[in-house]
């Protein structure tokens, strides 16, 4: 059962990461580097990216209870609980998702005068996944500490990466930035590869 949902958690990191670099480097009016992945939840092609929210979320979310399984102690708890807050946070972000804003969908407004319920939400399920990612590195490092020290080298790296990488994001979204989907994807692409790392780790450990 662990074995299962550990393997789910690997296959939604790494399935999110496909989805939406394939959607977004093939959608028209698209630009990877300044817009943001919330941004394909937009436009003809939308239900795809909400869906890879959703279904991701989910997978994460299971893994993140076949994480807490397989660490240790309170410290492998606390990760399995960061983790799974991560998930749903993002099946929310599926759920709600942003207004068209920064010339996206083409024609969008630049700034909003007034923001909808649902953009509201998904910014409050943003700030989830941009929080909880780093201490859930932490907590990591911790459980991981005697068991597989390399690793909890890495997660200890990761948290302090992940935590300038989720500021940058902010400034440069705050200042309407061309680069701001370069800097959430230097969040997303590897915060997501160390998840999926950690539950391959933790797959070997339980024999599968």
């Amino acid at each position: 059962m662990i074995d299962a949902l550990l393997m789910c958690g690997a296959v939604g990191a790494i399935g999110f990461v496909l989805v939406f670099t394939i959607d977004g480097a093939t959608r028209p009016g698209y630009r990877p580097a300044e817009h943001p992945v919330s941004a394909l939840s937009l436009g003809p092609r939308g239900s795809l990216q909400r869906w890879n929210f959703q279904i991701s979320g989910a997978l994460l979310t299971a893994g993140a209870v076949g994480i807490g399984f397989a660490l240790d102690g309170v410290a492998g708890l606390a990760t399995g609980v960061l983790l799974a807050l991560f998930g749903m946070a993002l099946i929310a972000s599926g759920v709600w998702t942003m207004d068209p804003m920064r010339d996206y969908p083409p024609g969008a407004p630049q700034e909003l005068d007034t923001e909808s319920q649902a953009h509201h939400r998904h910014d409050q399920a943003g700030g989830v996944v941009f929080s909880v990612l780093p201490l859930a590195c932490l907590t990591a490092a911790w459980a991981l500490a005697e068991r597989t020290p390399t690793l909890a080298i890495i997660s200890g790296a990761a948290a302090v990466l992940l935590g300038i990488a989720s500021y940058r994001f902010g400034v440069l979204w705050e200042r309407a930035s061309t680069r701001v989907g370069l800097a959430q994807r230097l969040y997303i692409v590897p915060g997501w590869l160390w998840i999926a790392t950690l539950c391959g780790v933790l797959l070997v450990d339980t024999g599968i």
